[in-house]
């Protein structure tokens, strides 16, 4: 009897931690300090010539980003067609094409085919 009494409260507390495990908060990027800030072609030059170290250094951390805007969609902004950016919310459509701009979001990797790095949970910049 003891003996399943031990085994019910180890497996109620694995429970009560897997649990919270799935359930953690999701990060706000917004809101979170930028580890880098960097231009849009030092970051593709990264990965291009060393994409593991890139990886190693970039891979989901908050980066502020700044380039020249080569594409607009309502939910994405290209940046120098390197550095693809993807919003959670629609895009201000007062952005246009060849302006500068500087974009806060989590590197979540880079495109091959592609030759981008690509970014979520995208912000624009006040700065």
């Amino acid at each position: 009897m003891r003996k399943r009494i031990v085994i019910l409260v180890i497996f109620i507390i694995v429970l009560i931690i897997g649990y919270s495990y799935i359930n953690q908060s999701h990060r706000d990027i917004e809101n979170e300090v930028a580890e880098f800030e960097i231009k849009t072609t030092d970051l593709a030059s990264s990965f291009t010539n060393n994409t593991i170290q890139a990886e190693t250094k970039y891979l989901n951390t908050t980066i502020e980003v700044t380039g020249i805007i080569t594409e607009v969609n309502t939910n994405s902004i290209t940046l120098d067609e390197k550095v693809f950016c993807q919003f959670t919310d629609s895009i201000e459509s007062k952005l246009e094409k060849n302006s500068q701009i500087k974009i806060k979001g989590r590197v979540i990797g880079y495109d091959d085919l592609l030759e981008q790095v690509k970014l979520d949970q995208s912000t624009i910049s006040k700065n």
